[in-house]
């Protein structure tokens, strides 16, 4: 069983981006994400890190609870 804690910091760093609160906050406020565009379509993910945001979702995983908080915060 995985009990790792699923953070937003841990999100940045599973997808390898920048995961301290300066660059987290920097990512939310440079991207926006249309309504009728799904989190993992997102013009500013590489291939990779679109399954895995895909595979979070589709699996229900138990990174899904923070994957739906960055698609929250990236809807203005």
């Amino acid at each position: 069983m995985d009990t790792s804690l699923h953070t937003m910091e841990n999100l940045f760093s599973q997808l390898g981006l920048d995961n301290s609160e300066e660059a987290i906050e920097n990512f939310i406020n440079q991207h926006e994400l249309p309504e009728n565009v799904k989190l993992e379509n997102a013009y500013f993910w590489s291939p990779a890190q679109s399954a895995f945001i895909k595979e979070c979702l589709v699996d229900d995983s138990d990174w899904a609870e923070v994957v739906d908080q960055l698609n929250v915060q990236l809807r203005k």
